[in-house]
C-alpha cells in the first residue's frame, strides 16, 4: 500500500526517528502506526548492542530537589557527541529522569531501567533516544540525599556538564542564597574534603614526606623543615577542605566564615566523564 507523507510525519512526532526509518517501517507493517512504533523501538534495542563498543564520553548532568529542600538527586546521562548532548530532547531526557531518581530511589540502574517513567520504562526511552540519534546512549550513575530536618543545595554548570549538591545540617531561611553559593564553590574549586578530620591519616602522612624531601632538595635545615612542612600542610587544607577554601566571590573570607552557623553534612560533584 502507499504510505502517505502525512503517515510519516505523524510517526516521526510520535517517535522522533528520522524520515526514512519511518516510512520503511510503515512501508514493512503496511501503515499499521503502532507495530511501526514496535519495529523502531527493536531498532533501537538492537542498534544500542552494536554501538555497545562505543565511547559515550559527552552528556549532561542534572539535579532535581524537594520543594522543602529535604532531599535531591543528581544523574548523569552520556551521549557520544556533543551535539546530542545540546539536543533540547536528550536534556530534557536527563532532567526528567533526576526527578524521576528523586521520587522513586531505584536501588540500582538495573532497577532505574526496568522502572516506568511517564509510563514508559527507561530501558524503553532509551532505545528510542538511540534510534532517533543513532549514538550510544547510557546512564552512567546517580546519587539521592535524604536529610532529616536538613537542606541540599543544587547547581549545575558549564552547559550542564558539571553539578552539584550540597547537604546542609539543618534548614533555615538564609540557605536559599548562601546553599547555592556553596554549591558553586564546590563546582569552581573542587575541594576533597568538607572539613580537615576527613582527610586520610595516609594522605596527610605522603603530603609531609613529599614537602619535607623538597625542603631537603632546596638545602633547609633539619631544624626548620618541620616548621615549614607544618605551614605546608596548612596550605593544603586551605586548597582542599571546603570549610577553609577562599570564598570564590570574596576571597577575604573562608566558607566557614560565609555559611555563619550553618552546617555542611557533605557534598556530591559529578563531573562529566569523571
Amino acid at each position: 500500500m502507499a504510505i502517505s507523507a502525512q503517515d510519516v510525519k505523524t510517526l516521526r512526532d510520535r517517535t522522533g526517528a528520522g524520515m526514512g526509518d519511518c516510512k520503511k517501517a510503515l512501508e514493512e507493517t503496511a501503515g499499521d502506526m503502532d507495530a511501526a512504533i514496535e519495529i523502531l523501538r527493536k531498532k533501537g534495542a538492537a542498534t544500542a548492542s552494536k554501538r555497545a563498543d562505543k565511547d559515550a564520553n559527552e552528556g549532561v548532568v542534572a539535579t532535581a530537589t524537594s520543594d522543602d529542600r529535604s532531599s535531591a538527586a543528581i544523574v548523569e546521562v552520556n551521549c557520544e557527541t556533543d551535539f546530542v548532548a545540546r539536543n533540547e530532547e536528550f536534556s530534557s531526557f536527563a532532567r526528567s529522569l533526576a526527578g524521576h531518581v528523586l521520587a522513586t530511589k531505584p536501588a540500582s540502574i538495573e532497577a532505574l531501567l526496568a522502572s516506568d517513567l511517564n509510563g514508559v520504562a527507561v530501558q524503553t526511552q532509551l532505545n528510542d533516544l538511540l534510534a532517533k540519534f543513532n549514538e550510544r546512549i547510557e546512564i552512567r550513575r546517580y546519587e539521592v540525599v535524604e536529610t532529616s530536618g536538613g537542606y541540599v543545595a543544587d547547581y549545575v554548570h558549564n552547559g550542564d556538564k558539571l553539578g552539584v549538591l550540597v547537604e546542609f545540617g539543618a534548614a533555615n531561611e538564609g540557605l536559599n542564597d548562601v546553599g547555592r553559593d556553596v554549591a558553586m564553590q564546590v563546582a569552581a574549586m573542587n575541594p576533597g574534603y568538607v572539613r580537615r578530620e576527613e582527610v586520610p591519616a595516609d594522605v596527610l602522612t605522603k603530603e609531609r614526606e613529599i614537602y619535607a624531601e623538597q625542603m631537603r632538595n632546596e638545602g633547609k635545615p633539619e631544624a626548620i623543615i618541620e616548621k615549614i612542612v607544618t605551614g605546608r600542610l596548612e596550605k593544603y587544607y586551605a586548597d582542599n577542605v571546603l570549610l577553609e577554601q577562599s570564598f570564590v566571590k570574596d576571597s577575604a573570607k573562608a566558607i566557614n566564615e560565609v555559611i555563619g552557623g550553618a552546617s555542611i553534612v557533605r557534598f556530591i560533584r559529578f563531573n562529566l566523564g569523571q
